[in-house]
């Protein structure tokens, strides 16, 4: 494997966190399956559309993901570009914009480079877009750091050109309906780099530092094997096994803050010892493999239409509505709101619990107990 990719952008947060992963992780396999190659599928369509509607010449790709669902996504990104763009053309008569640009960080993380979606530069302004099509996790804007790499890597290439004061980083995942910028001046970010970034990125190259277990585990190809990881979750599974309330309002609250984490690194865990046992005969002490429950279907369903009805049934179908989601891509945003935009409501929601990071408003718990109950 190339030394490159031992610090990768997209694995920035991760490896800042826990510098030794990075190396770690080398031992490997990426088994990053169908997820990614469908997110790939879907940038690539993205940059398709976006040159297009930039007047380039761009061949169209295909894959066996293409989808409705993409086809809307890519269309909103590609709006979206297009919309900041309008944005810089008001302060600068000719903005550059970037696509799929690769861009060089080296100067702060040993072999470090990646690439950019779209970036626009303008004078004074940087703006760096990157599209995630996963859902699965709600990708922050805010103090990214594979965005603040991309950025440097664009202020490597254009800073002297533009006299740039200001970058601003966008995610845009649309199947999360998550668009969130985030804007700090070109200083800050070159302080960060040199005061934080470039002694992290040095230690993480070396494989130095101490393993840090947190929530950017999930994404760490050692993850399953990591002996830090495992002794944080034990540890905090001892909790799990007193009675609530036996526990202090302190460990709750760290029960609470893990668990979903905890829930996550149990599931890893047993499906990385199921596959070891079926895949490869692996024996686990105490432990066997068996034929596990599975749901009737039907074999043939016109057989069986068939011969319910020569037999003098004819109830036999059941007849619903597509879902909310699915009728809106039928029809279109501006139809869907305009033909059953009166016809739609959003009840509200279970009152949950949820970390103080949470961008949602805090309930009046008083009033919103009552509402739900009456609903």
């Amino acid at each position: 494997m190339s030394r490159h990719a031992v610090l990768s952008a997209s694995g920035a947060h991760r490896w800042m966190a826990c510098t030794p992963s990075a190396r770690l992780e080398l031992e490997f396999e990426d088994n990053s399956g169908e997820a990614a190659a469908e997110g790939t599928a879907a940038h690539a369509l993205a940059e398709h559309k976006l040159r297009r509607a930039l007047k380039m010449r761009y061949r169209k790709p295909a894959s066996p993901f293409d989808s409705d669902e993409m086809d809307t996504n890519t269309d909103d990104y590609v709006a979206f570009v297009l919309e900041a763009l309008s944005q810089a053309k008001l302060f600068c008569s000719d903005p550059l914009v970037l696509i799929e640009q690769k861009l060089d960080f080296s100067k702060y993380v040993p072999d470090g480079f990646g690439t950019g979606d779209c970036v626009i530069i303008a004078d004074g302004t940087l703006h760096i877009v990157d599209f995630k099509y996963g859902q699965g996790v709600l990708v922050n804007a805010e103090e990214n750091p594979q965005m603040k790499l991309y950025a440097l890597g664009a202020l490597a290439l254009f800073d002297g050109i533009y006299d740039i004061d200001t970058v601003s980083m966008t995610i845009f995942q649309p199947r999360r309906e998550n668009v969130g910028t985030f804007t700090v001046t070109k200083e800050a970010l070159y302080q960060w780099a040199e005061n934080v970034l470039k002694p992290t990125a040095r230690l993480a190259f070396d494989g130095g530092g101490d393993y840090m277990p947190g929530e950017w585990c999930q994404f760490c190809r050692a993850a399953v094997k990591c002996r830090a990881r495992a002794e944080s979750k034990l540890k905090l599974a001892a909790l799990d096994f007193a009675l609530p309330p036996l526990l202090s309002d302190e460990e709750i609250a760290e029960v609470l803050a893990s668990i979903g984490d905890l829930t996550n690194w149990a599931n890893e865990i047993m499906a990385y010892a199921t596959d070891a046992a079926v895949s490869h005969g692996k024996q686990w002490p105490g432990f066997k493999v068996v034929e596990g429950r599975s749901n009737r279907k039907y074999s043939d369903e016109e057989a069986v239409a068939e011969a319910a009805r020569a037999a003098g049934y004819r109830d036999i179908y059941r007849q619903t509505l597509i879902t909310i989601t699915e009728m809106e891509k039928l029809l279109g945003k501006p139809k869907f709101q305009e033909i059953l935009g009166g016809l739609i409501v959003k009840p509200q929601g279970k009152p949950t619990l949820v970390p103080e990071s949470d961008k949602r408003p805090a309930l009046n718990l008083s009033s919103a107990i009552t509402d739900f109950m009456e609903e």
